[in-house]
């Protein structure tokens, strides 16, 4: 036990606290996002100017810091993952779950995309030679399952509107992986700045193809739209710069995991503003939730103690 209070003071549990982070600011997000794109009303244009807005953000900040210098070190393999997460990561899959977002209710949308813990965790065995035990799996599980518990949630229609925000779910799946292979030697708002920045490029011409009078209309916002819209770019900018950071930290399976918790944020919001009503299904569903991130960190602390152990010998 001592040795994994020593681990949990290192970087794994600087992941956790940051994904615990993640994890808040995507709860909030995810209901923004909700009144945004209806507000909106144009979902392609809608991700595209806002994803657009997070670049801008972030590559400001890289230029004051100087650590734009970063690019000239990076090496081949690094560049593609880096174009490779953008189009993945930061490009069609916001168009897919925004669009669908526009469809169905949020909590069906949060819910749905916390199936991520699954894909990355089926991923990570794979690719990141992760493993989860026994324990850890049973948590990734009940973690899942707990979402089912929602006040408000009335259940799936398996609409199309699911379906795409499930499709986005799984293309932001195969991104994790692909960021936590090079977050050891990149930057982590590096990484960010080329999600954001090559996905705006992306979007913004899918923008222009497809919807060019609604993207040259784009300027035009009233006061209510440039309001939900900056919340979005905010609240965007917050997660990917935590969410990666965290994932930079701690395993990927892990991270994901915390991030259920963000259901738990949204379902408390939706409760509160929509539903008005706070049940004992949707505190059972909190206490759940909570029971599965400790059970998985604990499981999953161990196993990196293990390792540790195997490589340097035995932490007292």
């Amino acid at each position: 036990m001592a040795g994994i209070s020593f681990f949990m003071s290192g970087s794994f549990k600087k992941g956790i606290s940051l994904a615990l982070v993640t994890a808040l600011v995507s709860g909030i997000s995810i209901f923004i996002n909700k009144f945004a794109v209806t507000a909106i009303k144009q979902p392609l244009v809608f991700t595209s100017i806002k994803n657009t807005g997070v670049a801008i953000l972030i590559i400001g900040i890289l230029i004051i810091s100087g650590r734009w210098r970063q690019l000239k070190n990076l090496s081949p393999r690094e560049f593609i993952f880096l174009t490779l997460i953008g189009i993945i990561g930061g490009s069609v899959p916001f168009y897919l779950f925004f669009t669908g977002l526009s469809m169905i209710p949020a909590i069906n949308g949060a819910i749905i995309h916390k199936t991520l813990v699954i894909w990355v965790a089926i991923l990570a065995i794979p690719f990141l030679k992760e493993k989860l035990s026994r324990g850890s799996a049973i948590a990734v599980m009940l973690l899942f399952g707990a979402n089912i518990l929602v006040g408000g949630f009335s259940g799936f229609r398996f609409s199309q509107g699911e379906g795409l925000v499930l499709l986005a779910t799984l293309f932001w799946s195969v991104e994790t992986i692909l960021a936590k292979k090079i977050l050891p030697s990149v930057d982590p708002d590096l990484l960010t700045a080329a999600r954001m920045g090559f996905g705006a490029i992306i979007l913004l011409t899918m923008s222009a193809i497809w919807q060019p009078q609604a993207l040259s209309k784009s300027l035009m916002l009233n006061s209510s739209q440039w309001f939900w819209l900056s919340l979005t770019i905010i609240s965007l900018l917050a997660y990917v710069t935590s969410w990666y950071r965290a994932l930079k930290f701690a395993p990927a399976t892990t991270v994901t995991s915390v991030l259920v918790a963000s259901t738990i944020v949204t379902n408390i919001l939706s409760a509160v503003f929509i539903t008005h009503t706070i049940n004992s299904l949707l505190v059972t569903q909190s206490v759940l939730i909570i029971a599965g991130i400790v059970v998985l960190i604990r499981m999953e602390a161990k196993v990196a103690l293990n390792r540790f152990q195997n490589l340097t010998g035995p932490v007292v």
